[in-house]
């Protein structure tokens, strides 16, 4: 009766009464079939059977009636022989005790660094967000921290590898057992695997004798003429030994590459004059104790410089203007690129909308940019852009220079050290503390007049600061 039932299932042409029902009126359970009947009372799970259960179950059972039961019944009964475990894991570097510290997203247009450092040492304590490396960029330096507290077990990069986002630079055990562990030195591991001295000698075979021949003498060649004697003239180099090779930073490259292209690029002009510093210095000595008071930032020079630039770019906009192709760009805001000399190598914050600046709040966003330049801290975001750019050689005492533009801007503005110099002053010679100031510009785009102008117009306002506030 079994084996009948089970063919008629299989046909799906069963129309005859089973057990007393109709299979007609029995909705099909399964569209596939196979062999789940072993005794009475037991269930035998199969994988076909729980891939294509709907809503109730049928269980037939020899000498019984058709059992209707529903689904969750069935699957409590099938719980104990049918075990399913579910793992979830993360999408991450976690991989249990172990975690992975990897490079961070460096900018947009920033596709991979050099590793310049390591700040830490296997075995060291780590902190959560705490730098480990230092990855060296074309224009900034970027921090690798870590990503969980715990004990750095092994560096897997080493420094000066040319490293992309997401590359693995270092492996954190979150405990201490398992840097210990790790800790082992591979000298210890090799011993252990190492297997002991088999106690058998292998006997050394003696070495067949090669009889020689009598050496014949050779006669001796005639001594060597002395070397000529090089004449005076010869430059006498110095030995390779006393020579260090060094690779070029990042860094160091970027702005090689670019100070470069400005030279190939640009049809570079520079013209010069001569500042009067006698009314700004003495502007400042005046009001320097109250200016801090107030704003809580010392008031320099530069600001003067920065106030004087605006005044003269929106005098001459072309100094503003650059090339794109065949035509020109005219920039309606003002944002002055500060020219920073750090060890390692020149950077360029920049000092968004200027013209919107007063004294107080230029100061400020220089000390601020001048800080993070130093300390290695400063974005690519603060370094991005700029229409004009001042550079202030004067800091490290030079007296004259001819600045190189920054591209993509069109000029550039050199300041210089204050000198005393005996200057004509009303018909009398007195000494006055003077700087000499330079443009270099790109004499595709400005021509002399307006390079010109706009010098003299930074020696109006520097001369004479109350020409800002009458706006003459």
């Amino acid at each position: 009766m079994l084996g009948v039932f089970r063919r008629k299932v299989v046909s799906g042409s069963c129309s005859a009464p089973v057990l007393g029902k109709s299979w007609q009126r029995i909705r099909p359970l399964v569209s596939k079939t196979a062999d789940c009947f072993i005794s009475e009372g037991e269930v035998l799970p199969h994988t076909r059977i729980i891939g294509n259960v709907r809503s109730i179950c049928y269980v037939a059972q020899p000498g019984a009636a058709v059992n209707l039961r529903p689904l969750r019944e069935v699957m409590t009964s099938l719980q104990p022989c049918v075990s399913m475990q579910l793992q979830n894991r993360m999408f991450s570097s976690d991989s249990g005790d172990l975690v992975d510290a990897v490079v961070p997203f460096m900018g947009e247009s920033i596709s991979d660094g050099t590793l310049a450092t390591f700040l830490k040492k296997p075995g060291d304590r780590v902190e959560i967000d705490e730098p480990i490396a230092q990855v060296e960029t074309d224009k900034v330096t970027i921090d690798v921290a870590s990503p969980e507290a715990g004990i750095i077990q092994e560096f897997v990069a080493k420094e000066g590898d040319t490293v992309e986002p997401g590359t693995k630079v270092a492996i954190i055990s979150k405990s201490a057992e398992g840097a210990a562990a790790s800790s082992k030195p591979a000298s210890e591991e090799a011993a252990s695997q190492t297997p002991p001295p088999t106690a058998e000698k292998v006997e050394e075979k003696p070495k067949p004798k090669v009889e020689t021949a009598p050496a014949i003498e050779k006669p001796k060649p005639a001594s060597p003429p002395p070397p000529p004697k090089t004449s005076a003239s010869e430059p006498q180099l110095p030995p390779k030994e006393r020579e260090r090779r060094v690779p070029m930073t990042r860094l160091r490259k970027r702005v090689a590459t670019r100070l470069k292209d400005s030279q190939n690029t640009f049809a570079l002009l520079t013209t010069f004059n001569e500042v009067d510093m006698t009314n700004l210095m003495k502007l400042r000595s005046e009001y320097k104790d109250a200016f801090f008071e107030k704003h809580g930032v010392k008031l320099g020079l530069m600001s003067g410089f920065v106030k004087a630039a605006v005044s003269g770019l929106q005098n001459q906009p072309i100094i503003n203007a650059v090339i794109d192709g065949d035509d020109i760009i005219y920039r309606d805001y003002i944002d002055i690129s500060i020219a920073v000399g750090t060890p390692k190598g020149l950077v360029v914050p920049v000092i968004r909308n200027a013209e919107k600046m007063n004294f107080a709040e230029i100061e400020k966003e220089i000390n601020t940019l001048a800080k993070k330049a130093n300390n290695g801290t400063i974005s690519i975001d603060e370094m991005a852009g700029g229409s004009f750019t001042i550079s202030n050689g004067g800091v490290y005492g030079s007296l004259l220079s001819t600045p190189i533009i920054n591209p993509p801007q069109s000029a550039i503005l050199g300041m210089h050290s204050i000198v005393s110099r005996p200057m004509v002053v009303e018909g009398n010679i007195v000494p006055r503390p003077m700087m000499y100031i330079a443009l270099t510009y790109d004499h595709r785009l400005i021509d002399g007049r307006e390079a010109v102008f706009f010098l003299r117009r930074i020696k109006d306002v520097v001369e004479d600061p109350r020409r800002l506030l009458l706006d003459i």
